[in-house]
């Protein structure tokens, strides 16, 4: 990240120089300056916020903000920044290049894997600070293709590597800790890990091999406990399984090619399914990604339809929103989704470079909890 330089007075023949680039900065930065209403971005109908969906009950969906660059987390820059800025250039901020999947930490960070930049992105607005992880350039163990991402208890990062075959592991701060899956050889032991789930009260690490059509159930240091599935089109079959969800006792599963959710228990027995093939409310084409709101309705991203649907626990379609398009509240393959504790929701829009934030309002509970 690049250092910004104070403006410090000189007595020399530098002055000079430096009235010849500031006395026109100062006068771009100057109200009412025609050059300066040029480089302001205009408001336009295409940015104004979709209607709030007016749900059963009292409930609601509040569409509140999106956001894809490091630009947005950091402070707005002051008078001599961006006098700066105009002398000298405005610094390089990262922005979404191909983000695919998300999880929100215990202090509310953002965390984004990006495939099409090699990387993850970590989001922190409350703090107004933005941190980039990434191991390509690295002689062992290289990250180059991160797919998924979880966090634990004690928000360490485990990001799936769908290129390299292995999972990565970062601290809190972001700071390499390991690898799982690392063979003597380099390569990974997985054919292709995608979703990514941690259980830190019982200590496993459930992973999606999606090419082997199985869940694998690790300790914490790696170690295979129980392989879950095989492929086919039965209960606890895959076909191409690929995000993963906890949610209570239940591990939820992306199972992609077969146009469905599997619902298990942490120890791999099958509950119930959601979704079925087919064009019609209630179908999925390409599920991706999944959460549980505060109410236990599941949420799943349909990839080509541009939608979120919203399920209840007996498999009935309650609403969607979205559609596809690129102005607020639309979608352009959207593939990551995920819930936090307050019904925040944060969609992955891939193709539009961005994340939709929508605030979900559920039954209002009463003192004594109903």
């Amino acid at each position: 990240m690049r250092v910004l330089r104070r403006l410090k007075p000189v007595l020399d023949l530098r002055m000079a120089v430096v009235l010849t680039l500031v006395v026109p900065a100062l006068l771009l930065l100057a109200p009412g300056v025609p050059a300066l209403a040029g480089r302001q971005p205009k408001a336009s109908a295409d940015e104004l916020a979709p209607p709030t969906l007016e749900l059963e009950g009292g409930r609601k969906l509040v569409y509140e903000r999106s956001f894809g660059s490091e630009r947005e987390v950091k402070p707005k820059r002051g008078f001599w920044n961006r006098l700066v800025d105009i002398v000298a250039g405005e610094p390089d901020f990262k922005n979404l290049v191909r983000p695919y999947s998300i999880a929100v930490d215990s202090h509310g960070r953002i965390i984004v894997t990006d495939p099409g930049a090699a990387g993850v992105h970590i989001f922190d607005f409350a703090q107004q600070k933005y941190k980039f992880i990434e191991r390509r350039d690295k002689d062992k163990d290289a990250m180059l293709g991160p797919q998924c991402v979880a966090v634990d208890a004690q928000d360490n990062i485990y990001v799936t590597d769908s290129e390299t075959g292995k999972v990565f592991v970062f601290n809190s701060s972001g700071k390499y800790e390991r690898v799982i899956g690392s063979l003597k050889g380099g390569e990974g032991y997985f054919k292709r890990p995608t979703g990514i789930a941690v259980d830190s009260v019982t200590q496993r690490i459930y992973v999606t091999d999606t090419l082997r059509n199985q869940i694998f159930m690790m300790d914490m240091q790696g170690n295979i406990l129980q392989t879950i599935g095989k492929k086919g089109d039965g209960n606890l079959e895959f076909n191409l399984p690929t995000e993963l969800r906890l949610d209570g006792e239940n591990l939820i599963v992306v199972d992609a090619m077969n146009f469905r959710v599997q619902v298990l228990d942490r120890s791999g027995i099958f509950r119930y399914s959601i979704g079925q093939a087919g064009d019609t409310n209630g179908s999925v084409f390409r599920p991706k990604g999944i959460g549980v709101d505060s109410e236990g309705d599941l949420y799943i991203v349909d990839g080509l339809w541009g939608v979120v649907q919203v399920f209840n626990r007996q498999g009935d379609l309650l609403y969607y929103f979205g559609k596809r398009g690129t102005h607020a509240g639309e979608f352009q393959l959207p593939a990551g989704l995920f819930i936090s504790g307050d019904d925040r929701i944060f969609v992955v829009d891939s193709f539009n470079r961005r994340i939709q934030v929508f605030h979900y309002f559920g039954l209002k509970k009463t003192k004594d909890g109903m």
